[in-house]
């Protein structure tokens, strides 16, 4: 008989359920309110659930009021392991929606510029991030650690994209119907898959065990899940079409759950990030079912869920390090080549494959927000001993920051890109509900 079967493995306990209720509970409150003050400023809301985080975190609160902080979010791994648990749900249902909502079909036709923005917008901020590794001080860097592990290490982290929060940013914009953000999204996928890959063989050279056999072995993994992703795409349209006939939306959403869920718990058992796995479940998903039959999932992942996560990213960030000149410092030149980098790769990237300058700049300014994947990415590093605390919460802040500007980027940019018949059909279709058994289109 199993532990939980058997009563094996003991309740929690009161004190401990009421507590992750309250912290889940003022999460959302002030995530909610000041999201909505930051679109009272012109701000998507994701700029004000990231700063919730902030506020309840070291920085402010834990600084302003220690006892307080000390209750409300104890440093006890038991308690804090519930709200990661609640984080990591939301954010997987949030990259799968999001991947649930791309255009197969734009993403068919543009696979080359996609592969184009893609390569170039992460192969120039990790070359940038090799570089400033080598000349950050020697403080800096994990105790152990060799320079050129430290280097290749700190150019991942500057390289990677956010699939949740350019999803949650192009849904606050409502930018999903566009067409560059379809390839915003698209193109952060192309980005994280490489990042993952190159994080593993990082990870392996930190360990001491790389090897030509360990790098196969990597790559192995990422070709073989996406492999049997694409042969599962004919099993998914199937079981959707006969769920589709009902007309119910309820077990349309219900199935996307657990094929995102399970997705992303194969993909972390392949030692893949399992928000990879669940974004590939939703782009299984755009092949199989009409998106208007998910809007009720859709809008509670957006609500309620995706505050939630991005509250929870901005707790980790501690930012009384920065007291240090020196740090500071470091932090600013590692912000600015983060920014830069990812700017100029995915804009020459879209300039090369025929897209208009603000076209580019705009796909730039979204693959910009690094959120929590960087954070997960540092949290790798400080596990290894690759990042001290100090740079870790570096990494954090270049993470929290280029996820506050990317918006304000994206929103400049997108002021001068017009309109196409395509995008405006497509805005339509979105509007409308979806009637029993259509499909809308989705090949």
């Amino acid at each position: 008989m199993s532990t939980l079967a058997s009563g094996a493995a003991p309740p929690l306990p009161p004190h401990q359920v009421m507590l992750f209720l309250l912290q889940a509970g003022v999460l959302l409150a002030l995530a909610f309110c000041l999201g909505r003050l930051a679109g009272r400023w012109g701000l998507p809301a994701v700029v004000g659930e990231l700063a919730t985080g902030v506020l309840l975190g070291p920085t402010v609160l834990g600084a302003a009021a220690p006892d307080a902080a000390a209750w409300l979010l104890p440093a006890r791994a038991e308690q804090a392991h519930l709200l990661d648990a609640l984080g990591q749900f939301a954010v997987l249902l949030l990259v799968g929606v999001a991947g649930a909502h791309l255009d197969p079909r734009l993403i068919r036709r543009r696979r080359g510029l996609l592969l184009r923005v893609g390569v170039s917008g992460l192969l120039i901020p990790l070359g940038l991030g090799v570089a400033a590794g080598y000349l950050v001080p020697l403080s800096l860097v994990g105790d152990g650690t060799h320079r050129t592990t430290f280097a290749l290490f700190l150019g991942v982290a500057l390289s990677v994209s956010a699939i949740p929060v350019i999803a949650k940013t192009l849904s606050d914009m409502n930018l999903f119907h566009r067409d560059v953000g379809q390839l915003i999204m698209a193109s952060a996928a192309v980005d994280d898959a490489v990042a993952w890959f190159l994080l593993s063989l990082v990870s392996a050279m930190a360990a001491g065990s790389l090897s030509l056999a360990a790098t196969g072995v990597a790559a192995a993994r990422l070709t073989g899940f996406v492999a049997v992703a694409v042969a599962a795409r004919p099993l998914v349209r199937g079981l959707f079409r006969r769920l589709d006939r009902g007309g119910d939306s309820g077990p349309v959403s219900a199935v996307a759950v657990i094929v995102i869920l399970l997705s992303g718990a194969a993909a972390q058992a392949l030692s893949l990030e399992a928000v990879f796995g669940a974004f590939v479940a939703g782009l299984l998903i755009a092949s199989a079912v009409d998106p208007r039959r998910l809007s009720a999932l859709r809008d509670v992942t957006l609500a309620v869920l995706a505050p939630l996560f991005l509250a929870c990213a901005g707790l980790r960030a501690d930012l009384t390090a920065l007291r240090d000149p020196r740090v500071a410092l470091t932090g600013l030149v590692l912000l600015v080549l983060a920014m830069a980098g990812k700017l100029a790769g995915a804009s020459l990237g879209a300039r090369l494959s025929g897209l208009s300058r603000w076209e580019g700049v705009a796909i730039g300014a979204g693959l910009n927000a690094r959120g929590a994947v960087e954070i997960v990415v540092a949290g790798v590093g400080l596990r290894l001993g690759i990042l001290t605390t100090t740079t870790y919460t570096l990494v954090v802040l270049i993470a929290v920051l280029t996820s506050v500007a990317a918006p304000v980027l994206l929103r400049r940019a997108m002021a001068r890109v017009e309109k196409t018949a395509d995008e405006e059909l497509r805005e339509a279709d979105a509007a409308l509900p979806a009637e029993d058994g259509e499909r809308g289109g989705v090949t």
